[in-house]
């Protein structure tokens, strides 16, 4: 392998490996989550009122208050989440410690099996555990890391997925709302479904290339549910405009 292929590779991994920690801190689902609920939620709310009062103002007023409400609410739901996790995740590793000083070469054994599961002879498995049991750290972290698929360095960041939720979710509110700024009626009515549209099918392909799915594929199940969404809020907002009217 050249040195410019080793470069590349190195590259692609430390992406991959920066990949992984956001999605186990959290912040990747909840970025996905803040910009998809902002496209869809705020979309039915200017559907639902523009459906049912046919003012530019009500629909502005309305989709606003969505905004800044369902912001807030994703930001607080991810942080309670991660937060959640968090502490499950301190006590399942407090446990461990606790385990450790009982019966440490328990810890050691079940960690030379994991080794040698992972293709290490018995022997290398063995000095590599043994090595590592002493210290008590180092024991608790590859432990974990290695048997029970927990990072203690990497459990989660509940400010990071609630920022990151709030910001997209704004985001994603925005472009559902902004051509009621300066247009309004069937027009305004168009834009924001389009402009929803491009918005779902670039997250939809986000999501399905970064999983490894078909982009396509992806791009498209978010469009339909985009369009289902719109065709149901727009008509109960019809038949409710009707109903009071």
């Amino acid at each position: 392998m050249t040195q410019s292929s080793q470069d590349i590779v190195q590259r692609d991994t430390e992406l991959l490996a920066s990949r992984a920690i956001q999605i186990h801190r959290g912040a990747a689902r909840a970025a996905v989550l803040g910009v998809n609920d902002g496209l869809v939620s705020t979309l039915c709310i200017v559907l639902a009122v523009s459906a049912a009062a046919d003012s530019a103002k009500a629909v502005l007023i309305a989709g606003m208050a969505g905004l800044i409400a369902g912001a807030i609410s994703m930001a607080a739901g991810e942080w309670i989440s991660v937060t959640s996790q968090v502490e499950l995740l301190k006590g399942v590793l407090a446990d461990l410690r606790r385990i450790m000083k009982e019966d440490r070469d328990l810890l050691t054994s079940q960690l030379s099996d994991d080794f040698k599961n992972s293709g290490l002879d018995s022997k290398t498995a063995r000095i590599a555990a043994n090595e590592i049991s002493q210290d008590n750290k180092h024991l608790v972290t590859e432990y974990a890391r290695n048997v029970m698929g927990i990072n203690p360095d990497e459990l989660g960041s509940p400010w990071t997925a609630a920022f990151s939720s709030f910001a997209l979710f704004v985001a994603g509110s925005i472009v559902a709302l902004s051509p009621w700024f300066f247009t309004e009626g069937t027009l305004a009515i168009v834009l924001s479904i389009v402009f929803t549209s491009l918005g779902g099918l670039v997250v939809g392909g986000y999501v399905s290339r970064t999983s490894g799915s078909n982009v396509a594929n992806g791009a498209v199940r978010q469009l339909l549910i985009i369009i289902l969404a719109s065709v149901v809020t727009y008509g109960v907002g019809h038949l409710f405009g009707v109903a009071v009217g």
